[in-house]
């Protein structure tokens, strides 16, 4: 996932063989300093620097001080031009260079709300964050700085590319905050998207801070993993064992797991009552969203959401997920009957169902008994230095780039890495990448791509090259073991280090369409396809194996059988999606503002109608993340799954398949490079050579299509 922080400033969006081996690839022999790159990029009109943290709750309110006063004196230059003065330098083009500044000081503080090891700090930046999203909504409602848009607007000025792309979509901004209505009806709008602003900031912190502990016997754990009961914090007495089901390793070890319904259950129940308080806000979020799109003239706010998106519009959108569920039904339900068939046999009742907290462990079961495959036991094929040694040297190689390890200027945790990367031909240095790779109290409690500096030409004439930060939380090493992953989490990793590349080689002039500043529906779609090379034999080869010894590697049976269990339980995992996504969906199409207190029922009833019904007394919705962010939007996890599967297939049918160089250089000059400087239609079909189909996606999940 891509996590960049929503910023409600209408300006800104937020050859090679198969006998790679695991040799750590960023070993020369003398590693280049920080200032050497610098120096080095300079040479390319290349800016390279690192973000300055805060380290104080002080300096990070002095920052956000800082940044609104900033702005708001290059926006007074702007409204006080003159309409015979207006230039596309001083008005268009400056209010992208003033995005940036905006969103390089809040990018910051989010990560720091994020990950910073201080609960004083961490309060600070998500105090600051709420005061800086308000503020930033109100830019939009500066009429002076409109006036002074919309009159070079007026002078229908010859531009091209992206140019022409930056002013259109600009005024499109203007017109989708209201500017065009009258005076009462725009400063009510604007009203109502600072109080969104603030509520979505107060839902994301709820669910940060979202605690839940389990204690459990080791009797009632039977069946949990070593990786589980010997991780740090679990163990917390004699025969006492804790689970803290926020954790979402520990949680989904246990679903999938252990033997006890009942524990399994309890888990279950207990992550879906995480933040309760957020309840009373899903109602609030969902109303003030109502209320914006109405106001604008959009029949809710999927249509509002979408009119920028691959979409367009919310009926598109519900047609796409339906059309899959529909279509997965006879999969979904020989599956089911599959898993009801291993219960009654484990537990002695013909009657047996499947429950929300079964369908992962019957899964997992499936793989150990009619597929032979022990997903634990593949932890010992993936320590994690390896995997990570090994997924450098192959993105190195198709993407024609190099990765060197610099000692970080200022860490915010002691095991932070800091990476640079350059061009393999040139030298060109392109930006760097910082890996946070496990869990700790108070960090962000998944798997996302930061971005920190997003990439722009400035001013004059160099190049601002990105900064990113992959915050993770894999298994841990323990004392006797390293880091272990299984291969889930190898896949999640392929996914998000598709994010940082998509950022890094941007080239893209504005920071409104670098890197991953894409449609919200296509951002998944290049790191989904990346997900297909941990699927590959000869990719695993090139660093999977035994860490006790590892002359050994992966049988290629057991891969075998690993794909077959993967896609016996594709009709589980797709429903379970789609539900998310025909949940988010239903939400922001059928509650208004005057009957929110259907919210609830309805988020329950969609996921249950969808896949299964969730534990009794339940509102998962309010521990659900990307109800902000990526509101009335969730749907384009499985639309980019349908891009990323056709974007695939020109991998598996080029000459050196997923090692293939041309067609990883074709990648990143086409989709990676222009970012949303063009249309992403456009790139997509560019890259594939053809129009995009939907028929690999549906072959690959075995759904059925539409006759």
């Amino acid at each position: 996932m891509l996590k960049k922080l929503v910023l409600l400033f209408a300006l800104v969006a937020m050859a090679v063989s198969c006998s790679l081996t695991s040799k750590s690839p960023q070993t020369p022999a003398s590693p280049r300093s920080l200032a050497e790159i610098q120096k080095s990029g300079a040479k390319f009109k290349n800016v390279l620097r690192l973000p300055e943290f805060e380290t104080t709750p002080e300096a990070v309110k002095v920052t956000a001080d800082q940044t609104m006063f900033i702005a708001n004196a290059a926006l007074d230059a702007i409204g006080r031009l003159n309409a015979s003065h207006v230039r596309f330098s001083n008005t268009v083009g400056a209010l992208d260079d003033i995005g940036f500044q905006i969103s390089t000081a809040m990018n910051r503080l989010y990560l720091i709300k994020e990950t910073s090891t201080n609960a004083a700090v961490r309060e600070a930046a998500t105090e600051v964050v709420k005061r800086l999203q308000e503020w930033a909504v109100g830019l939009d409602y500066r009429e002076d700085v409109y006036r002074a848009v919309k009159a070079y607007a007026d002078s229908n000025p010859k531009l091209t590319g992206e140019d022409a792309r930056l002013l259109e979509e600009t005024m499109r901004d203007y017109r989708r905050a209201g500017l065009a209505l009258p005076k009462a009806q725009r400063d009510e709008v604007e009203r109502l998207r600072k109080e969104l602003s603030n509520v979505s900031t107060d839902f994301d912190s709820n669910v940060n801070k979202a605690r839940k502990s389990l204690k459990f016997k080791r009797a009632e754990l039977a069946g949990a993993p070593d990786s589980l009961l010997t991780a740090p914090g679990v163990k917390t007495a004699e025969d006492e064992y804790t689970i803290h089901v926020n954790v979402t390793w520990q949680y989904l070890a246990v679903l999938e797991h252990v033997k006890s319904e009942a524990v399994r259950k309890q888990v279950a129940t207990e992550r879906d009552r995480l933040a309760p308080e957020n309840a009373p806000l899903v109602e609030k979020l969902l109303a003030l969203r109502y209320q914006i799109a109405t106001r604008l003239g959009y029949t809710n706010w999927a249509d509002y959401q979408l009119e920028v998106k691959m979409a367009k519009n919310g009926a598109t959108a519900l047609e796409f997920e339906r059309k899959l569920r529909d279509g997965l039904q006879p999969k979904f339900d020989a599956e089911v009957a599959a898993f009801r068939k291993l219960k009654a046999e484990e537990t002695g009742d013909a009657n047996a169902r499947i429950h929300i907290w079964d369908w992962r462990y019957y899964a997992e079961q499936l793989k150990k008994t009619k597929y032979n495959v022990d997903s634990e036991q593949l932890r010992d094929f993936f320590p994690m230095q390896p995997v990570l040694d090994g997924m450098f040297a192959i993105y190195q190689s198709i993407f024609g780039v190099k990765f060197e390890r610099l000692d970080p200027p200022y860490k915010w945790v002691d095991d932070l890495q800091l990476w640079a990367v350059s061009d393999a031909r040139s030298g060109e240095p392109l930006g760097f990448f910082y890996l946070d790779l496990y869990p700790r109290d108070g960090k962000y409690n998944h798997f996302a791509v930061f971005s920190i500096i997003d990439g722009k030409r400035l001013a004059d004439g160099r190049y601002q090259r990105p900064v990113l930060s992959l915050v993770c939380n894999f298994t841990p090493a323990t004392a006797d073991k390293p880091s272990l992953l299984d291969h889930e989490s190898v896949v999640t990793l392929f996914h998000e280090f598709g994010h940082a590349m998509h950022g890094i080689l941007t080239r893209a002039k504005y920071v409104r369409f670098s890197g991953s500043n894409v449609p919200g529906d296509f951002v998944e779609a290049p790191s989904q396809m990346l997900e297909y090379w941990v699927w590959d034999k000869s990719v695993l080869d090139s660093f999977a194996a035994d860490y006790r010894d590892p002359s050994k590697k992966i049988p290629p049976e057991i891969l075998s059988q690993l794909k077959a269990a993967k896609y016996a339980t594709y009709g589980c995992h797709y429903r379970r999606q789609l539900s998310f996504g025909l949940m988010d969906l239903n939400l922001h199409t059928q509650i208004t503002d005057r009957n929110t207190t259907e919210a609830l029922p309805l988020a329950n009833k969609t996921l249950g109608e969808t896949f299964f019904p969730p534990p009794e007394g339940t509102a998962m919705i309010t521990y659900f993340g990307h109800f902000t962010g990526y509101d009335a939007g969730y749907y384009g996890y499985a639309w980019a799954d349908a891009i990323a599967a056709d974007m695939a297939t020109v991998f598996e049918q080029s000459r050196k398949g997923f090692f293939d160089r041309s067609t990883g250089m074709k990648l990143r000059k086409e989709i990676y490079s222009v970012g949303d400087s063009r249309d992403v239609n456009i790139s997509i079909e560019k890259f594939l050579g053809r129009p995009r189909s939907i028929e690999p996606f549906l072959k690959q999940i075995g759904a059925k299509a539409e006759k």
